[in-house]
């Protein structure tokens, strides 16, 4: 299906409304996993032309999204990736997750940022960073498109490299689902029950009578603090 190729048009608007000099695009990837982190990438690409057939990574095929990623890597001012642990997400709350995630990518930039654009509607960074949302900037906005590339060929790697070398973790094809629902992925779950790299406070183990008693409720108060304030906004 054709699409319309992301541009540079929201980078140039915030840029002469805001007096912004760099823009990052900010997307993640990993949010509705079962396993594995969540992952954050912040791109910065100035106003150049993007490397042909740039979109939201979604949209490419795994082989096409490869190539694209290590191009992109050569191609953009700055990136820097950040994550949160499964660990991190069970604690927090995927909101707190994805805000500490994607700091860790935004602080990993080598110049700070004036202004961000971040994929979706839910602003999950907020003060002190200047954030403007994008429902689908990921195939809108030359940054966050590139942003999401990166992200998702990254952690598509890590997922693959724990489906091979994390001791238990064989049987669940994390090559092939990227730690996210399939029926390899549940039968194993069945089966052998989740491993260290499974988030435990999630519902899916509420349909395995076996292992729920694994299952964590999260009590930290900034988890607390950010559902109380309804800023969650998002369905696991």
């Amino acid at each position: 299906m054709p699409y319309e190729p992301p541009t540079h048009t929201l980078e140039r608007s915030l840029r002469a409304t805001t007096g912004a000099r760099i823009v990052a695009g900010v997307d993640e990837v990993g949010r509705g996993a079962w396993a594995g982190p969540v992952t954050v990438c912040a791109a910065v690409t100035g106003l150049r032309r993007p490397p042909t057939g740039l979109t939201d990574s979604k949209l490419l095929t795994p082989k096409r999204r490869t190539a694209l990623a290590a191009e992109l890597e050569q191609w953009v001012t700055a990136y820097a990736l950040g994550d949160a642990s499964p660990q991190e997400i069970d604690e927090l709350g995927m909101t707190a997750a994805l805000r500490l995630a994607a700091v860790r990518a935004l602080e990993g930039l080598p110049v700070r940022p004036d202004a961000v654009i971040l994929d979706g509607k839910h602003d999950y960074l907020g003060s002190p960073w200047q954030v403007r949302t994008v429902i689908k900037g990921d195939q809108s906005c030359v940054a966050v498109a590139a942003a999401s590339v990166i992200a998702k060929v990254r952690r598509d790697g890590v997922m693959a490299e724990l489906g091979t070398e994390a001791e238990g973790c064989a049987a669940f094809g994390f090559a092939a689902n990227a730690g996210y629902p399939s029926p390899v992925h549940k039968a194993a779950l069945e089966e052998l029950g989740p491993t260290p790299y499974h988030r435990l406070s999630w519902s899916y183990l509420d349909a395995l009578p076996q292992w729920r008693h694994l299952k964590k409720v999260r009590l930290s108060a900034e988890a607390a603090a950010l559902e109380s304030g309804g800023q969650l906004g998002f369905d696991f």
